[in-house]
């Protein structure tokens, strides 16, 4: 799988821990950056990491900030995203399972990285549930987002 990631100041050392464990899973990781720890702004980064998600180039994406809203909102403002903010693993695997998230972000500030660990295995490995009631549910979340939503171009 193709994962596209990007981060600001205060997600640079979680990014850089889950980046090393989806390798060595054997997916593909792009690192829209940033890659220090100087100030710098969370949108320069996650919008395009967002845009190739949205545009098909990737099949998912993580995103680390201070808390993970930033992200969050940044990458649902682009038709395609369902980007969801993960404190531990129970959210992440409800995220897939209910809603077919394809954007996990995170909160660098917020949790170490045993947790991220749990949280980013469990996004990864969790597929949506294909009960009826879920689908439909998903369904009218995409018939919004087509609505709503600029195509990205």
């Amino acid at each position: 799988m193709k994962i596209a990631m990007a981060n600001d100041h205060a997600g640079t050392d979680l990014k850089t821990e889950i980046k090393l464990y989806l390798e060595s899973e054997g997916h593909e990781v792009v690192d829209f950056g940033t890659y220090h720890k100087e100030n710098c702004d969370l949108s320069d980064f996650v919008f395009p990491a967002a845009k190739a998600v949205a545009k098909g180039e990737c099949d998912r994406g993580i995103f680390v900030d201070g808390v993970g809203y930033g992200s969050a909102m940044i990458a649902n403002k682009l038709r395609g995203i369902y980007a969801v903010v993960c404190q531990d693993p129970f959210c992440a695997q409800l995220a897939r399972q209910h809603n077919d998230s394809n954007v996990l972000c995170l909160g660098g500030k917020i949790i170490g990285g045993a947790i991220a660990m749990e949280i980013v295995k469990t996004w990864m490995h969790t597929e949506p549930l294909t009960a009826e009631k879920y689908q439909r549910r998903i369904k009218k979340v995409q018939a919004i987002d087509a609505e709503c939503c600029k195509p990205v171009e």
